[in-house]
């Protein structure tokens, strides 16, 4: 059987995953990824009961109980990067023996979901609405780096898109990887769904420009116009593929959920932000204990 190296997964004193410092009993099996660590507490003043609270650099996780249901919520910061570790060291949590180093003979299958904020890239959706993604769309290149079998849907989704937006393919590669089906469907009609473009930082790849300028300069009316299959790009974010992508590689269920705080065609911003978080929390942990 396999070990994996001690450069591959590194494992601090107390038995830890190293950036995360969480131990295999502090994480339950349903874990809610927030970018903001202030945000973290948001989440878990709805617990019932916090079992652990642990910190290590901007990786926050509060781990407790709504009623009977374990929950963990987690920080992961900003953008696919930080989602790279957050997602492998999660999985290796679950599914990797911390003794031997070796892969579990049963893998267990995580629920992965992201209370997030966004830009609307649709007139209709208003600041302060509520984005369930179909899709993560990726601009980051993150899932580019790995190994894996395109299936023909995605293929042709991005065929679809690279013809329509002609994109320049010398910045990047898009990809893209559907969301839980099974999660999105307990969402009702108080979440508009669509396709979510993820962007490797928040200027210049979102087409905004202060000093510099963009290399796509009509980059947000051709995301406007694209539509593939009934489908159409809802929001703009720095998170949702890569969350997708690793995790519908490594077996898990993912969903992301984004409150709009701007939108990029009518160019408003929210103008109370912070309680458009609040609801977002609110109607999404409802959700995930229904």
């Amino acid at each position: 059987m396999h070990q994996i190296p001690e450069s591959e997964l590194i494992i601090n004193n107390r038995g830890a995953v190293y950036h995360l410092d969480l131990r295999p009993e502090e994480l339950a099996d349903t874990v809610i990824l927030v970018g903001d660590p202030e945000r973290v507490k948001k989440v878990s003043k709805y617990f019932d009961k916090i079992e652990f609270q642990l910190q290590h650099r901007e990786f926050i996780t509060h781990t407790g109980y709504i009623g009977n249901q374990r929950i963990s919520v987690m920080s992961t910061g900003i953008g696919p990067d930080n989602i790279d570790i957050a997602i492998n060291e999660l999985d290796a949590l679950a599914n990797i023996d911390f003794e031997s180093r070796t892969i579990k003979s049963t893998i267990k299958k995580l629920n992965i979901i992201r209370f997030g904020t966004s830009g609307a890239l649709q007139a209709d959706i208003l600041v302060d609405s509520l984005v369930a993604s179909t899709h993560g769309l990726g601009f980051d290149n993150l899932m580019n780096y790995y190994d894996y079998e395109k299936s023909e849907d995605d293929n042709n989704l991005i065929a679809s898109f690279l013809q329509q937006t002609q994109m320049d393919t010398s910045i990047t590669m898009p990809y893209v990887f559907k969301g839980s089906e099974l999660l999105i469907n307990k969402l009702g009609d108080d979440f508009f769904k669509g396709i979510t473009v993820t962007a490797p930082g928040f200027y210049g790849p979102q087409g905004r420009e202060l000093r510099l300028k963009s290399r796509s300069r009509a980059l947000i009316d051709r995301l406007t116009d694209f539509a593939y299959d009934g489908s159409r790009i809802a929001n703009f974010e720095m998170e949702s593929s890569a969350i997708f992508g690793l995790g519908k590689l490594l077996g898990h269920e993912c969903l992301s959920i984004n409150v709009v705080v701007a939108n990029r065609v009518v160019q408003q911003y929210s103008k109370d932000s912070n309680a458009a978080v609040e609801k977002m929390i609110e109607k999404a942990i409802a959700v995930i204990l229904s």
